[in-house]
Formats: C-alpha cells, structure tokens, sequence
C-alpha cells in the first residue's frame, strides 16, 4: 500500500502553553487566568499563550486516510524541553522532512519508519519533539489501515520480542480534573474514576501554603467527600500533582519533606496515596536522579506508604532509563509528547515493565483526540499501571473518548478471535 499525498493543516491544541519559568519566577502577576509579566522561555510571546497544532495526514492509494497531529505539552521548553511549538515554524522541516520523504512510498512496517523520522536527519537536523510525535502517530494508523488491523495489534506484532502483549482488560485511568471544579469532582466520584483528581497544585502561596497547610486542608476535604459521596466499596487512589511545590516550602530538606509526606498521607486515609513532582531540581536531570533517590531512601525507612512520581527531567527514553538503573523513583510519567516519535513510548513503557519500575502512560492536557486515542492502544499492549485522561482538563469528555476507544478496540479484537 503506498502513500499518495501528504497533506497538512493546522489547528488547536486542546488547552494553553503556560511559561514555566515566568510563573514560578515570582515575578508574574497573576490577572485571572492570565499572567502578566514578561515571558521568560524561548518563544513565548505571552505568560499563558494559545496552543497551535499541525496535522499530518497521510492519503494511502486505497482512498483511506491516516493521520497525526505535531503537539507539545502546555509547560513547554521547561526542564529541558523543546520550545514551545508554533507550527509556522517548522513547516519547512514538515514539508522537506516529512512531505517529500513519503510521498510515493509503501506504508510497509512501522519500526523502520518511526526510527528513521525519529532519529537524527544525514544532515544533523532532529526534527522537533513534537512533529515527530504526529508523523510517527500518522505511521502508525496507516500501517494498520494498509494491514486492516488496529494499531494495537501493530504494536504488539513489531514489538513482541520486547514483550508487548495486547491485553483483555482497559488500564485503570486517571481522571484529570481542574483543582477547584467541585462539580466535576463529584461526576469523577459517581463515575467511580480508579484515580483522581490529578489537579494542580504548583504554587505555594495560593495552593500549597508556607507551611502546607492549605495542601492538608484540601486534601482531607477531597477525600471526605469521596466518602460521602461515593459508593460504600468505591476505594480511588487519590493523585495529586504538585509541580515541586513540596520541596520548596521545606527549601529542600528531604527528611522534612518526608515528614510532611507523611502528613499528606495521614489526611486521606483509607485512600491510596500518589503525589507526582514532590521535587522538581532546578539544574538538570542528575540532580533529580539523587534527590528522587535520598527521598524514597527516607520514606522507606520511615514507612510512610505514599507512590512519589517523576515527571520533569524525565522526558525521553535515556532519561527514564537513567531513573530505572538509579532505582531512584517509585513511578514515572512517561509523557507521550515529550519522547518524540511515539516508538520511544513504546519502547520506555516496555523497559519499565521489565525492570518493574511504575510507569503510567500521560502526556498533557493540551493533546488532540486523535494522539489520546493512540496512546490507549499503547496501553493496552504495553501494560501501564494506568493512563491520564487526556485531552483537556474536563475529565469527562477525555474519560470516555479513551474508555470508549479501548472498549471498541478490545470488542472487535474479541470478535475477531
């Protein structure tokens, strides 16, 4: 089956690009939403900015159409990313890299394609993360197009050896809601979400305290109203993201920062504990490494039961696998958008599953529906210990637009046998 056209579009992402660094400089101002200040990232125009896509699509000569869509996540360039992606940018790399190369050409398997727009160019040009995130997504549907499969029989026939293995169960799910969207809250514990409500808590003044007492505070009301509310048996692992909020109110002292785990902990029994960017180090990933790693040291000795979560400085195979040697994180988040091609996806989620290193499947909330779908079909092959609901910080429209696709996916692979 050959690729006749390559066509191109541009479009939204599904939420914003917020500058990292320029909101937790303390030297922007919060206005509503919107921050005012000067951007401090390369290529921020504006503190809080409208994300842009492009989408890829591939016209096989049957008629079928596969696509993919180049985005980012919203904290873009921070923590050793690319920079924030604007598509007018990199549409002479979409057309000479991309356009050209397919055009004309058998879809064929997915592997060699993936590795070769992956990798680095005979030039020494590396596309950005975040077209290689959607021509190696576009690679992909069209492989299962021209095979009439689904893309998850793709990834677990190309990746066997590695011990990908379609599965017969959906991953459990982290409903993503916004922190102070109390009615969602409630329709995430009527809908018995297995995790929730992931949040954001990045600030310390406004949404963690100098001492962490507002973090407390929320938290034990989160989880009473899980108990009041919710199902007599419902038992959710409650997730909270706190974007290195934790570290900073203790400056850094892990037997403190410990200490307060601890009190976090303690404030939501019965319910399983997960805090994800505990400690986000300011200078580079070996730094991060040492700190995750006298972190969990501390808490296993003291036997505080709480799953610590990796995420910035821990966005491409070689650095998940630097955390997996070092032993140094109870779970990382291998954010889909962040690895490139999604090839390297796969391959960090089969690594940790055979070190059995925790790893959930995420990426951000300013994803598409199409590079959301696509990951679930990752997920059931690749065997996370769960995946983000994603795009968007609704919850309810990502949770069922993944739910559903893998429901269908696993009803026709089910069919078929």
């Amino acid at each position: 089956m050959k690729i006749e056209q390559v066509v191109v579009s541009t479009g939204l992402g599904s939420f914003v690009h917020g500058d990292s660094l320029a909101i937790q400089s303390g030297k922007a101002r919060a206005n509503g939403y919107l921050w005012d200040g000067e951007p401090m990232l390369p290529g921020f125009d504006k503190i809080r900015q409208p994300s842009k896509i492009a989408s890829l699509m591939l016209v096989l000569e049957d008629g079928t159409i596969a696509f993919g869509d180049c985005v980012d996540v919203a904290a873009a360039g921070f923590s050793g990313r690319d920079r924030v992606f604007k598509p007018a940018e990199h549409m002479d790399d979409i057309q000479h890299y991309v356009v050209e190369t397919l055009t004309g050409q058998e879809v064929g398997e997915f592997r060699p394609w993936a590795a070769r727009f992956d990798g680095v160019h005979p030039d020494g040009h590396r596309l950005h993360t975040a077209v290689r995130y959607g021509v190696t997504q576009a690679l992909l549907h069209a492989v299962a197009l021209s095979r009439r499969e689904q893309m998850v029989e793709v990834i677990a026939r190309e990746y066997a050896a590695e011990g990908a293995e379609i599965t017969t169960t959906m991953p459990k799910m982290l409903a993503s809601c916004m922190r102070d969207n109390y009615n969602l809250h409630d329709r995430m514990i009527l809908k018995r979400a297995d995790i929730l409500p992931h949040a954001n808590f990045g600030l310390v003044d406004e949404h963690v305290g100098a001492d962490g007492g507002l973090f407390i505070d929320y938290i034990t009301t989160f989880a009473n109203r899980v108990r009041e509310v919710g199902d007599a048996d419902y038992l959710p692992t409650l997730h909270f993201d706190v974007y290195g909020a934790f570290a900073k109110i203790v400056d850094y002292d892990l037997e403190k920062l410990a200490d307060y785990l601890g009190r976090c902990r303690d404030a939501v029994k019965p319910y399983p504990l997960m805090i994800e960017a505990p400690i986000v180090a300011s200078e580079s990933r070996e730094q991060q490494i040492d700190l995750y790693k006298r972190l969990r040291a501390i808490t296993r000795r003291k036997g505080i039961d709480v799953v610590c979560i990796v995420d910035e400085w821990c966005n491409t195979v070689e650095d998940i696998i630097a955390f997996g040697e070092a032993e140094a994180v109870d779970m990382c988040q291998i954010k889909t958008p962040d690895l490139g091609g999604i090839n390297n996806t796969i391959e960090a989620s089969l690594y940790c599953k055979r070190v059995g290193m925790g790893y959930y499947l995420g990426g951000s909330n300013n994803e598409t529906d199409q590079s959301s779908k696509i990951t679930t079909h990752i997920g059931l092959c690749c065997a996370p210990d769960f995946l983000l609901t994603k795009p968007g910080m609704g919850a309810d429209e990502a949770l069922a637009l993944q739910t559903n696709e893998m429901s269908r996916t696993l009803a026709l692979l089910a069919a078929r046998r």
